[in-house]
């Protein structure tokens, strides 16, 4: 681990209040989920079970704590109040991994695992386990006055994956995979097989893989999940590729869904499922980088540095008038991510801005788009509307996905890796 990240042992966690960026409390940390790997990787951290006022436990996922400390727990701010539900290949680190007889690797001692420490990886939100703090001897008296050590994950036997079957070993393996590799290796499994796997992926994984699916197989998989569950995919998901998802479900279970997704994302799909999908209002995303004309360089490029944008959406920044989310006050133009590079961090973006190419229109055919793209070089376009409002963006992946054959997501790529079990 890089120096700077500071580790944190769990014990020292439970119990402790979770706090949202205004300095109110959310609720209590109760436990932590992990999920084991293959490849003797340490466990992943994928969140915590944090109990609320009502007592009521739920889900807090890692991507949503921006600090954890002996004391407190910082958040996002941005929680689901659905209950938590542990799932076949997450482990309970307070639950499951404390007191547990463990060995270690190389006398084959048995230990006790009295505590574990959780680390966050250098210029990533991902947090795994560390390292355990283990005592020697088999119990009893022994137990209390056994010699105390601090070991690595890899120097304990005792939490092996193997130890688990079905889908569990499976989503294990996929973990070291991109979406497009494991949504290819979904397709080719049986629809039984390809439920539990769904069923046992966390939502954001889940969500990242489908958007990779052929529709056929997203409508399978969404129509086996549990309803709440299904909407908190949906959410997950980029608002295009739910709108496509959910444009292929019948009336009514298209509407049940949308009612139980949160309100702001609902707005959103809503709104692309208003526009033809072979249109540019259809095809755009509502989520691209959007700043005021007071922004600088150093502000967009901090937003271009966010893990979770894709290249696409990466490559420029749209300056609109306030409000800045989609459909924003009037679009004043793009700046482009190379003309940034160039600029000193005080720039502001509004200095910047292209603003000679006209924008598309929501009704904006295919093809058209694909020729607009093609003909000014472009990765993404901003998409107005009559008002002067940007309503979204177009990107070339979405663009492509229209224009290759129904059947281009069935193509195996060589990955690099193989991936057994289910056919």
């Amino acid at each position: 681990m890089a120096a700077g990240t500071p580790r944190v042992f769990v014990s020292h966690l439970s119990g402790v209040p979770v706090f949202d960026p205004n300095g109110d409390q959310v609720g209590r940390m109760r436990d932590l989920v992990a999920m084991l790997r293959v490849g003797g990787k340490p466990p992943r951290l994928l969140g915590m079970v944090v109990e609320v006022v009502s007592r009521r436990r739920i889900f807090l996922p890692m991507t949503r704590v921006t600090g954890v400390e002996s004391g407190q727990v910082i958040t996002t701010g941005v929680v689901n109040m659905r209950r938590f539900e542990q799932r076949p290949t997450e482990r309970l680190v307070l639950g499951e991994f404390l007191d547990r007889r463990v060995r270690l690797v190389e006398t084959d001692e048995e230990v006790t695992v009295l505590d574990v420490a959780i680390q966050q990886l250098p210029a990533r939100r991902d947090w795994e386990i560390d390292k355990f703090f283990v005592r020697k001897g088999r119990g009893g008296a022994l137990r209390r006055k056994g010699e105390t050590l601090t070991v690595e994950w890899s120097a304990i036997s005792g939490f092996s994956l193997e130890q688990h079957g079905g889908a569990e070993s499976l989503v294990a393996t996929f973990d070291r995979l991109r979406p497009t590799d494991v949504a290819n290796a979904m397709h080719h499994l049986t629809p039984k097989r390809r439920a539990e796997v769904a069923a046992a992926l966390d939502d954001d994984r889940l969500a990242d893989i489908l958007e990779e699916l052929p529709g056929d197989d997203q409508v399978e998989i969404i129509g086996k999940l549990k309803e709440d569950r299904a909407a908190d995919v949906l959410e997950a998901m980029d608002p295009d590729d739910a709108a496509d998802l959910l444009s292929w479900l019948p009336e009514a279970d298209k509407e049940r869904l949308l009612t139980l997704m949160r309100p702001d994302d609902a707005a959103d799909v809503r709104r692309l499922l208003s526009y033809e999908e072979r249109t540019a209002g259809g095809l755009m995303t509502t989520e691209p980088i959007i700043l005021r004309p007071d922004a600088t360089v150093a502000d967009a490029l901090a937003r271009v540095r966010q893990q979770d944008l894709s290249p696409a959406l990466a490559a420029q920044v749209y300056v609109c008038r306030s409000p800045d989310e989609t459909p924003t006050g009037r679009y004043l133009g793009t700046a482009h991510f190379q003309r940034l590079l160039r600029d000193p961090p005080f720039t502001l973006v509004s200095s910047l801005v292209d603003n000679n190419l006209v924008p598309l229109a929501p009704d904006t055919p295919l093809p058209a788009v694909t020729s607009y793209l093609a003909a000014y070089n472009l990765v993404s376009a901003p998409v107005v509307d009559e008002s002067g409002s940007l309503l979204g963006a177009v990107t070339v992946d979405d663009v492509l996905d229209h224009l290759l054959p129904e059947d281009w997501r069935e193509t195996d790529f060589d990955s690099g890796e193989e991936v057994s079990g289910g056919r």
